[in-house]
């Protein structure tokens, strides 16, 4: 006599959250391989980020931070937030140091070098987050990721009417280098 389809049918069901859990394991350890790079990443960026920009030919002014960091974004205790922050800023960081409107001045091989390395470390923190949303919408980030959106506006928003000078690259300049020691905070 046949077996009955009940039993398969419970094996099924039963191997979701199997799935499930070892989808979330799977993630986990990818996580581990990230402490090695975390040890040199914001050193080598801060390292690129100097031979990529040097100060411009004429002094600029620096009296103000025209865009204050959303220091917010660091209060977290939580992993997976901590890296979609992480994440997120890495990918500001990017779009706004591939612009084309960066000054000639700049060595295009350090650049090339900082936005490479860029992409790799982003890459690595994608392995590591989740895309279970419901964690996320627990934790709260989704203000504070908009914060972020809000801070990388007002770069850009300095930089139109200084119509992309390079003293404002050099603000922003300054802005990535506090941006990598986040990123190191997050990360930590």
């Amino acid at each position: 006599m046949p077996a009955p389809a009940a039993p398969h049918t419970r094996l099924r069901h039963g191997a979701s959250p199997l799935l499930l859990l070892l989808t979330a394991l799977a993630t986990a350890l990818a996580c581990h391989h990230l402490p090695p790079r975390d040890d040199t990443f914001s050193w080598d960026s801060l390292q690129l980020l100097q031979a990529m920009a040097p100060r411009p030919p004429q002094p600029c002014q620096h009296h103000y931070a025209p865009f204050p960091f959303p220091d917010t974004l660091l209060h977290t205790n939580h992993p997976h937030q901590a890296a979609a922050t992480a994440h997120r800023l890495l990918q500001h960081l990017f779009q706004t140091l591939s612009s084309p409107s960066t000054p000639q001045h700049w060595d295009a091989q350090a650049r090339h070098r900082l936005l490479n390395n860029l992409q790799h470390y982003k890459y690595d923190l994608e392995q590591c987050l989740t895309d279970n949303s419901m964690l996320f919408k627990r934790q709260g980030p989704r203000k504070l990721l908009l914060h972020l959106d809000k801070y990388f506006r007002r770069i850009q928003d300095f930089l139109r009417p200084h119509n992309h000078s390079a003293c404002a690259w050099d603000h922003v300049r300054l802005e990535a280098r506090i941006c990598f020691q986040r990123v190191d905070t997050l990360l930590r």
